[in-house]
């Protein structure tokens, strides 16, 4: 039956150019013979997906919309509601904070619903909006985590993982995971693992957490810096999902008490993809992460990472000094890796001899020679930078500096007509230059070798398509760092979630605090100078610290007050 949401739902969906008149009427009409929901009719018939149809209709309601494929429902918000009126009523709770009630609903103005659900419930009610078909598909994962696809591999549980662990099969380390969606399989856990993965990769992950506890496992992903629940796994198959990874990676299936590196490779959607796997022993089970590297991040140039204009001016005058060392400092995971292969790519040359040491190489660059780290064959950072400097090198890459050794080493090679590039984790750049100092290097040597650090963060980018502009209270920008003058002109933006983001973000950017070696640094450092004399002078020569970096982004509309306070936390 279609109701008169539906005929509303089709005239957003016209109005938003999404689909003609002509198709809306039609599907109206096969919504009526078919007693189905017209957002069924359009999505089943590939007229509109499920993401643009929400994102229309949250837009044109001003109602926020939810992606339930990645949000679990909170347990206090389930248990406000049973399933069986949750299903009576075409809904699902998500949250309950305070007496306000979330719920996901596919009709969001059916107000004599939302009483109704609020005199049952005894909670106000906010309304996010999604549709009817994914709501019962959330539903049964809420309310029961066996859905039709997990019970069918539960089932075949048993023989799969007699199978999986008696025959130690080693499939092609080159999968193709394009069309595992809708491909047989042999074995139930290899088909769910392929969807994984390919979801992983798909979705734009960066890492895949499968994390085991008492009842349950759950799986995470990292979109965008920020971990994201996006499946729950019944526990019986916790042992057959982990192993069937381990066969991938080629790790020992039966070990489960010691730690476990491996890696593996796939081809997804005609490019290939790796995946870098860790396995955990944990008091209930396996924990296992697999980073997904994918290789179109090696060939970024500097000016694609989102830096301010006088940041890559800075960094590319000493990327073509003829010797010296440029360090990039930061927490892992804000993108040092991807700035030093930036640096690696703008100034890359036949006439170069590039090699790096890393641990290990997560990406291969054409024309470099790279090194991995071997500590159990005696390979280290020190020992391999020893051996590079003897093949005759005009740049060096040193993954991370970690120990006086691989220190002394690298600022000696700077000094010796060698430009070298290396991280360290140091939360600003002046305490890059003391912690040099503090491993025990002159000085002296310091200061002479080192051109240029900078440190590194990584923020959220706020979708254009959706972002929302406000002006907050003068007394809270003051109290972030913003100037008044700047906070009584400011008009802020911040995330709402549309059909493209559904958060309110897409992808990220770099903050940038950099620092040129001036001669009155070098003076200081000489001196014996604190990290906080160090930092003085470099603002007063114009040094733009990560926070400032951060907020100036937000004067641009590029990201909000409350992603930078994230990511520059410990930096104002």
């Amino acid at each position: 039956m279609v109701t008169a949401f539906d005929r509303r739902l089709g005239t957003i969906l016209v109005k938003s150019g999404l689909v003609s008149r002509e198709a809306a009427e039609e599907s109206t009409q096969t919504a009526t013979d078919e007693g189905q929901p017209l957002s069924t009719v359009l999505v089943e018939g590939k007229l509109v997906t499920e993401r643009e149809l929400i994102g229309a209709v949250a837009q044109e309601l001003d109602i926020p919309p939810i992606d339930l494929e990645r949000v679990r429902p909170a347990e206090e918000a389930l248990e406000c509601l049973p399933q069986d009126l949750a299903s009576y009523y075409g809904v699902l709770p998500i949250s309950k904070i305070g007496d306000v009630l979330t719920l996901a609903v596919a009709n969001p103005v059916d107000i004599l619903k939302l009483d109704d659900l609020q005199l049952v419930t005894g909670c106000a009610v906010r309304p996010v909006v999604s549709t009817s078909a994914a709501i019962n598909r959330a539903k049964e994962r809420a309310y029961d985590p066996g859905t039709e696809e997990m019970r069918d591999l539960v089932d075949d549980f048993g023989e799969a993982a007699i199978e999986l662990t008696r025959s130690g099969e080693e499939d092609d380390e080159d999968l193709d995971l394009t069309q595992v969606a809708g491909e047989s399989s042999d074995s139930p856990v290899v088909k769910f693992v392929n969807l994984i993965l390919y979801q992983g990769v798909t979705g734009g992950t960066s890492d895949i957490h499968i994390e085991p506890f008492e009842k349950r496992v759950r799986i995470r992903c990292r979109q965008d810096g920020v971990l994201v629940e996006t499946l729950e796994v019944p526990k019986r198959m916790q042992n057959a999902v982990v192993s069937r990874i381990k066969v991938l990676a080629q790790l020992d299936i039966a070990e489960r008490r010691r730690p476990q590196d491996g890696k593996f490779q796939a081809r997804v959607e005609g490019r290939q993809v790796d995946f870098r796997v860790s396995v955990l022993p944990t008091v209930h089970g396996e924990k296992v992460v697999m980073r997904i590297l994918d290789s179109s991040s090696v060939n970024k140039r500097l000016e694609a990472l989102g830096f301010e204009t006088q940041a890559l001016e800075h960094i590319r005058n000493a990327i073509r000094a003829p010797y010296g060392m440029i360090l990039i400092t930061g927490p892992t995971g804000s993108g040092k890796s991807t700035t030093l292969y930036a640096c690696i790519n703008e100034i890359l040359s036949t006439e170069d001899n590039i090699v790096t040491v890393e641990d290990p190489v997560e990406y291969q660059i054409e024309g470099v020679n790279q090194v991995a780290v071997n500590v159990k064959q005696g390979l280290t950072f020190a020992s391999a930078l020893r051996s590079i400097l003897r093949q005759d090198p005009d740049i060096v890459l040193v993954g991370e500096i970690r120990d006086t050794e691989t220190a002394e080493i690298a600022v000696k090679a700077a000094l010796t007509g060698h430009l070298v590039f290396s991280t360290l984790h140091t939360n600003d750049a002046p305490s890059t230059v003391t912690r040099l100092i503090d491993m025990s290097i002159d000085p002296f040597m310091v200061a002479s070798s080192v051109l240029l650090v900078a440190a590194q963060r990584l923020a959220r980018r706020l979708c254009t398509e959706c972002r929302e502009p406000f002006k907050p209270p003068i007394e809270r920008l003051l109290d972030v760092g913003f100037t008044r003058e700047q906070a009584e002109a400011a008009t802020l933006y911040r995330p709402k979630g549309c059909s493209r983001c559904l958060q309110g973000y897409r992808g990220r950017f770099g903050l940038l605090e950099v620092m040129p070696i001036t001669e009155e640094i070098r003076r200081l450092i000489i001196e014996g100078g604190s990290a906080l004399d160090i930092r003085a002078t470099a603002l007063k020569q114009g040094m733009v610290g990560l926070r400032e970096c951060g907020l100036r982004a937000c004067l641009e509309g590029a990201t909000s007050i409350e992603e930078i306070l994230r990511a520059t936390m410990a930096d104002r």
